[in-house]
This record gives C-alpha cells, structure tokens and sequence, in this order.
C-alpha cells in the first residue's frame, strides 16, 4: 500500500491531535469529516497507522528502562513471542549485534519491574541474559516525531485545538481498567464505543472517560509503519556524553530530522537515541554530522533494528505494520 499526499496530512494531523473530532481534523484540512474517517478506516484496516495509548502512572514514580537481551540462537522468535506477552514490556526490536534483542519497559516503579518483570524474564526458555539501564531524563520521544506534511498554520490551529483538558488531580479507581485497556486497542475510542464495548451505561463511560483523560495519566499518539511512510531504516546510537550537554545535544539531534528516541541513561553509556532513516547512506550521514555539531559526543555503538514485533502494545508485522493485536496494560496500572 502506497501512501499519497491526503494520507501523510492526515497521519500528522493525528500524531498532533489523535482524539480531536473528525468535524475538527475537517476545518483544517479542509476535508469532509466523513471522508476522513473513511480514509481513517482503509490505513487502520490496512495497518498502516493506529491511535495507541499507554497508561504513564505517578511521573514522579514511574521507571522506563532499557534492556538488552541475549537469547539461545535457535529460540529467538519463541523467546520474542513470550517478551511479547508481558504487559511490561511495551516495545521490542531484534537486531544483530552484541545483543539479539532491545526491549523498552515501562513500570509504575522500580519495585514492580524488580518484584514483577524481572522473574518474568528469568522464566522465559532461551532466553540467556539481560542487562538493564534506566533512563534518567527523556529528552525526546517518539510522540514528539512528526511526518512534516502540514503546513505551519495548519500546525499551529490542530496545536491549539489539541490542548489538553483541565487536569484533574488524584488517582483513578481501578474500575477503570476496563476503559484503559479500551483506549489500549484504539486510541480514538469515544464514550459510546466504551459503553458497548464495557457494557458501562453511555453516561457513565463518558463521565469516566473525560476522568481519564483529564488526569493526564495516559498518552496517546498517532502511529505509522515505518517503512510506508518512506522510513524504512531504524538506527540506534549508544555513547558517552558529559552530563551537562545532553540537553543542547537532544536540541541538535531533533534538529537533523528523523528523531524518534533520545534520552539520558545510566550504564557503561549514559546517552542514547534512536533514528528513522530513508537509506543505509544515511546512516554515516548522520554520523558526520554528529561528529561536527556534537564533538564531545562519543559514540561507542550504532545498531540498525531488524525487526519490530512490538511497539507500544501493538503486535507488529514482519513489514511494520500493524496485526491488530494488542497486549493492554497489566494489574501494574
């Protein structure tokens, strides 16, 4: 499936406002609300873009961590396969080098990822080792990549048409777990399709949908194969970094396009991030241009992904494109 122009507009409309109404999205691409969700439809169906949302717990508590894994060549796919299934385990990318795969977990605390994820990986066959570093500061993340198909003005009007409701503050009843997983297998669920997906009375879903998504507790964002949207190489880069540069450091590489991951972690390295490329040759471009903009970076290792059965929940095609599995948040949240 090939991408055209009116695809991209509303992909990146999306990935700036993924729950805004079709009548909305309309007025800025001046497209009929109905067209668009018609087109919506044909690259869901298709996989080649989703709504995901993942639950983000106390800011103050929550851990992200990075894990690489070692596993026993000849159970590579049945060891990613039992990764797949742990909620824990957001996002996994096979590659080739002095790991087999790159896992990123997100827990509500360091408790639950030693007390919980941690045994859940000690259990799985073939699987030899991991090691394990924590992201101290996230400069930049996936949500904050855009396609670039829209125009400044029409940016600027999905920018201020998508800010966010007043935040409520307080936990949410573990009754809404339900909703929450809801929202997991399609970002753009509204109330009505929560009460007959949850069998919720219609106002109660909309009383407690607008509760979740006030608190601020969950993220949503717009998702695209990579590879159809004209990315098909995902490049990551580990290195040492002194700390007082990694926030001009973040700013310089958001600026050379194609920026999907950077933080700050702990480990043998202490800052990392990750690129969607168009060409192999882009790869040294990329580096050249580091060498020159970020001397005191030194970059210790470049690891191109193979492969991504999971990002974010969703169960991913050997293309990058969407299953229409998703694994929804565990008990943690």
């Amino acid at each position: 499936m090939e991408l055209d122009e009116e695809d991209l507009q509303l992909i990146n409309a999306l990935q700036i406002g993924p729950r805004l109404p079709w009548t909305q999205l309309g007025e800025v691409l001046d497209r009929h609300p109905t067209s668009l969700a018609a087109r919506w439809d044909r690259l869901t169906s298709a996989g080649v873009a989703w709504i995901n949302a993942h639950p983000l717990g106390d800011p103050q508590q929550m851990t992200l961590s990075f894990h690489d894994v070692q596993c026993d060549p000849a159970r590579r796919q049945e060891v990613a396969a039992a990764l797949a299934l742990l909620p824990d385990v957001f996002t996994i990318e096979e590659c080739h080098r002095n790991r087999d795969m790159m896992l990123t977990v997100i827990t509500p605390s360091t408790t639950w990822l030693a007390e919980s994820v941690y045994p859940q990986l000690d259990r799985i066959p073939g699987l030899i080792r991991y090691q394990s570093s924590f992201c101290t500061k996230l400069h930049y993340g996936a949500a904050d990549w855009q396609l670039g198909a829209l125009s400044p003005g029409q940016v600027r009007k999905l920018r201020e048409l998508g800010a966010p409701p007043e935040q409520y503050h307080g936990p949410l009843p573990a009754s809404y777990r339900d909703i929450i997983q809801q929202l997991a297998r399609n970002g753009r669920a509204t109330a009505a399709d929560i009460a007959e997906t949850t069998g919720l009375h219609p106002a109660t879903a909309r009383r407690q949908l607008q509760r979740i998504l006030s608190s601020r507790t969950m993220t949503f964002r717009c998702e695209v194969a990579h590879s159809l949207a004209g990315y098909p190489i995902v490049c990551q880069w580990t290195g040492r970094l002194p700390a007082g540069d990694h926030d001009e450091a973040a700013r310089v590489l958001a600026g050379l396009g194609g920026l999907r991951l950077c933080a700050s972690t702990t480990g043998a390295t202490n800052f990392m991030f990750l690129m969607w490329l168009r060409r192999p040759a882009d790869i040294m471009a990329a580096e050249r241009s580091i060498g020159e903009l970020i001397p005191r970076l030194d970059l210790v290792e470049s690891v191109v992904v193979a492969r991504i059965p999971k990002r974010v929940g969703w169960m991913l095609n050997p293309d990058g494109t969407a299953s229409g599995d998703v694994v929804v948040p565990g008990e943690a949240w």
